[in-house]
């Protein structure tokens, strides 16, 4: 079928789980150039079948364009014929990693010069956004395809198909991709609540720190009972007076007889100047 033969209506594009799976892992090895692959599958009714993927070795890469190279072509017919003998070349792929998804002047030429067949589509993926998309041809022009379905064959789940853009709805047929997408929504109140425990677990731990060391570094003082003479208010034990402290003061007492008063060790006053008189 020639140019200008083609359908005026843009194939739509259905593409196998696993192959997009590999399509993204294969970018994501190469974050920093360019990397490309053939696409196997077939074309009918308006829609392009993608079943398998093939990965372009010894590519000329670049940061911002990749060249199927002569020993690149040949390494990926070397395989066609041996794994996918029955199915035929439908496309191609190529990661734009960090500028987006679209065809730059040079993807165009590789697309209209060795993908010019009806039904040939470029999947171009954005490792470091994410972001993906799918270009067919539609007449003589190339536009990004308005559906896209991703089918799950193995999974036994019925095919999705949705419009394209945005291509993040496509992602709904592959079902670690979701969890990934949706899993922090609903953990961010959670997430949130758990940093406040952490948060107060931790103070609660330096303070009980803090305590611990206080106990064990600065000791309580203890309060230590010792007998001590009611009249002086010395120690009964003589290791702990205080020599500074002065003896117990003598008290006169009187003299029942006399009425004089008496020392306290029985001496009375006058007595002893009287007798030496």
């Amino acid at each position: 079928m020639s140019k200008k033969s083609r359908q005026d209506e843009a194939y739509s594009v259905v593409i196998d789980a696993e192959v997009l799976r590999k399509i993204r892992q294969h970018a994501r090895s190469e974050l920093d150039t360019e990397i490309c692959g053939i696409l196997i599958g077939s074309s009918e009714e308006g829609r392009s079948l993608i079943s398998a993927s093939i990965p372009g070795l010894d590519a000329e890469q670049a940061g911002t364009h990749v060249t199927f190279t002569q020993d690149t072509w040949q390494q990926i017919y070397k395989v066609k014929d041996r794994d996918f003998p029955d199915d035929r070349i439908i496309g191609w792929y190529h990661s734009h990693p960090g500028f987006g998804v679209f065809l730059s002047d040079h993807d165009t030429f590789i697309h209209r010069n060795f993908f010019s067949a009806p039904g040939q589509i470029a999947w171009v993926f954005d490792p470091i956004s994410d972001e993906e998309g799918c270009f067919v041809w539609k007449g003589e022009e190339i536009r990004r395809a308005e559906k896209i379905t991703v089918s799950d064959p193995k999974g036994g789940e019925s095919t999705d198909e949705r419009s394209e853009p945005p291509l993040a709805e496509v992602h709904s047929k592959s079902s670690a991709s979701n969890r990934i997408s949706s899993e922090p929504q609903e953990s961010l109140g959670w997430s949130y609540y758990a940093w406040i425990l952490a948060v107060f677990s931790y103070i609660a731990v330096f303070g009980l720190g803090i305590l611990l060391s206080i106990y064990f570094l600065i000791p309580p003082p203890r309060v230590i009972l010792v007998p001590a003479d009611p009249v002086t208010g010395q120690p009964l034990d003589p290791r702990l007076r205080d020599p500074h402290q002065s003896a117990a003061p003598t008290y006169a007492m009187p003299d029942a007889n006399t009425n004089s008063p008496t020392h306290a060790d029985g001496a009375q006053p006058g007595k002893e100047e009287s007798g030496k008189r």
